[in-house]
């Protein structure tokens, strides 16, 4: 319960105290983290909801702090239970206990006074000894020596930078990242980046990389939103989608709202996205970070996906849909839930819930009558979320939608489980240097699409949609109308008003708007004809 402001600090009740006790930014960091982990224990939730839903200011160093805490756990335990701390000091919790130990030994030292700092003071000398024993024990002389198997094979992933072209051409990214004292490679040697160097990616024209644990959070094209920190594995889904401007679009899974900025710098900001996503505080976030990103053309709704009926008068011109619904998180390097889990956690029964949850969703969107390509993509490793998926949905809309051969100078392809697997992609942190992922692209069959990818050169001089490119779709079209029984230029007078602007966008100050997703009307029978 809070007390009375004093000044820019707050006064907490302190749990077991009998009055009001002042918490500095350290110790109330401190107190959350211990909180966290005693409700990952509890099985509350996971690492990243936890965090997320925290009502600490700053999540990243709230989550820094958890994460090494976490993975000197085991440690930290055994350093316990020998000192016997937590007899020796009554008033202190277990998962208090931890985050202060990690402090004193590991960290950057103990950074809080009053009794925490007493209580460790007096068992300074046993805990050190405790943590040398260990080291002789396990023939080590490091304290990173000490971390388990599943910690310490942990690939350490570049930084990935994607240059936001709504905002700023990547050409002129790249020079304003050389006068900050970046130097860019003409060899895309990842491995080999040495601290102040970075390439541009072979395979997504506006992505660029960086060594591990490059920051530019106080970098100014970062805090303009002129380049966006964005994992390789999120950019793959919108660049093989590559809606192109004007289109309708649908990003079925949206916040945080990486896929739906880069959509939008594809499209340059012209056509219709609606991003779906049933959560209030995620649909928040994803406000803020489309609205410094610079994207006007996003309509946010808040409801799922699944309710939105795709024969609506607002949603059945869509075209093109992203889907990439909750999955494993077994691919994501940076996910530490397994060091709270048993062993072999992620059982069968999960999968299968969240495969069926998955199978839904993606013929879902196949429904849609407009629709000409749907890409769908997973974090995870795993089979069962990515070609038994696929496979099922062909399977469903054979002879409507086949595959397209994605990245094809991509050497991580699908499991071999089908026909047309080797025409998806897969990544691994080993192999690829990106989180695992999988990606999929459907694509109609009655649709003649140009799916040939932008080259870097284009996108470097023209930004991310070449100018190329955009004629080449548009003569491709033009020559398709005879037989197609819908062309793209009557679909997008239907998104679009007179001299091209958005007839159903309301002007709002953030240009991003919100709707709610009505729930699915029955369909009427049409009426004879007289």
């Amino acid at each position: 319960m809070a007390c009375s402001p004093i000044g820019e600090e707050y006064l907490w009740w302190s749990h077991g105290e009998r009055s009001c006790q002042p918490q500095t930014p350290t110790k109330m960091l401190y107190t959350e983290v211990a909180a966290i982990l005693q409700k990952l224990e509890n099985k509350e939730g996971t690492v990243k909801s936890l965090v997320y839903n925290s009502q600490h200011k700053n999540k990243r160093q709230l989550y820094a702090l958890l994460c090494e805490t976490l993975k000197y756990g085991s440690i930290i335990d055994d350093i316990i239970t020998s000192t016997q701390l937590l007899k020796r000091e009554k008033f202190l919790k277990k998962h208090m206990a931890q985050v202060l130990v990690y402090e004193q030994l590991f960290g950057k030292g103990l950074q809080v006074g009053g009794k925490y700092r007493e209580a460790m003071n007096r068992n300074k000398t046993a805990l050190h000894a405790a943590l040398v024993r260990l080291k002789v024990r396990s023939k080590v002389s490091k304290n990173e020596d000490l971390l388990p198997d599943t910690v310490r094979s942990q690939v350490s992933l570049p930084r990935y930078v994607r240059v936001n072209t709504l905002k700023i051409t990547v050409e002129d990214a790249i020079k304003r990242l050389k006068q900050a004292g970046f130097s860019l490679v003409e060899e895309p040697s990842v491995e080999a980046l040495e601290s102040g160097q970075f390439v541009q990616d072979p395979h997504i024209p506006a992505l660029l990389v960086f060594p591990p644990g490059t920051g530019f959070h106080d970098n100014q094209l970062y805090k303009s939103g002129e380049i966006i920190l964005q994992d390789k594995a999120s950019c793959i889904p919108a660049h093989v989608l590559a809606p192109p401007p004007g289109a309708l679009v649908i990003d079925a899974c949206a916040a945080p709202g990486n896929k739906t900025s880069h959509m939008a710098s594809l499209m340059q900001n012209k056509g219709k996205i609606f991003t779906f996503d049933i959560d209030p505080k995620r649909l928040a976030t994803m406000r803020s970070l489309t609205q410094r990103a610079g994207v006007s053309c996003a309509q946010l709704v808040h409801g799922s996906f699944l309710d939105c009926d795709p024969e609506d008068p607002r949603y059945s011109g869509v075209e093109y849909i992203l889907l990439d619904p909750s999955c494993s998180g077994s691919g994501i390097t940076s996910r530490l839930d397994h060091l709270t889990d048993e062993e072999g956690s992620i059982t069968t029964e999960r999968l299968e819930s969240l495969a069926q949850f998955q199978l839904s969703a993606l013929k879902h969107a196949l429904s849609f009558p407009a629709v000409r390509r749907v890409a769908y993509s997973t974090c995870s490793v795993h089979q069962q979320e990515n070609e038994d998926v696929i496979q099922a949905a062909l399977q469903e809309y054979e002879g409507k939608y086949r595959l397209q051969h994605i990245l094809p100078t991509w050497d991580h392809r699908g499991m071999d489980t089908f026909p047309q697997a080797c025409r998806c992609v897969r990544a691994s942190p080993e192999q690829d240097m990106t989180n695992g992922f999988f990606v999929a692209l459907f694509e109609k069959y009655n649709e003649n699409v140009d799916v040939k990818e932008p080259t870097a050169l284009g996108n470097a001089k023209l930004g991310e949609n070449a100018e190329f490119v955009k004629k080449k779709r548009r003569r491709k079209r033009k020559k398709n109308a005879s037989i197609e029984t819908r062309t793209e230029d009557n679909e997008t007078n239907e998104a679009l008003g007179p001299n091209g602007k958005e007839k159903f966008v309301n002007n709002v100050p953030q240009n991003v708007q919100t709707e709610s997703t009505p729930k699915p009307k029955k369909r009427r029978k049409k009426r004879k004809q007289e």
